[in-house]
């Protein structure tokens, strides 16, 4: 269990790594920065990791996932989204007023989704509202940030 948890921690330091790494070469001409979205946006990952990680872990082990066997909890589990992933939704709200700039937030987050094997879309595309607020677009694996 320890070995797992060291795993998890360690593979998801590197994708964040890489996340940044890549938001740095890919500036968009808005009022905030590919690596600032980033950055704001880095605490939301394990949320929108936890459950397949919870899938994955239980699927290894060969037992029934209590995600699935107590109809009262809630889909997330005992997984709350941290404050800080809301206020970095907030600030990128905040800070995204025109279409080019959602357009270019749009494609920044997309492309550093694109990094992370087993992101839950469903889950990322509940943070806006999760957080009370609205989104010009809804992510998927498949949006289309230019429409």
């Amino acid at each position: 269990m320890a070995k797992l948890v060291a795993l998890k921690m360690a593979y998801t330091t590197v994708v964040i790594a890489c996340m940044l790494m890549a938001a740095s070469h890919h500036h968009v001409d808005a009022s905030i920065t590919c690596a600032e979205i980033t950055a704001l946006l880095t605490p939301c990952i394990p949320y929108a990791l936890i459950l397949m990680l919870t899938h994955l872990y239980h699927a290894l082990r060969s037992q029934p996932c209590w995600l699935h066997a107590s109809p009262t909890r809630s889909s997330e589990g005992p997984y709350r989204l941290p404050t800080v992933c809301c206020e970095a939704v907030t600030t990128l709200d905040d800070n995204s007023n025109t279409v080019e700039e959602d357009r270019a937030a749009c494609s920044c987050i997309m492309s550093g989704l694109s990094l992370i094997p087993g992101i839950n879309y469903d889950l990322v595309s509940t943070l806006p509202e999760k957080c009370n607020h609205t989104c010009p677009y809804t992510i998927t694996a498949t949006t289309d940030c230019s429409k």
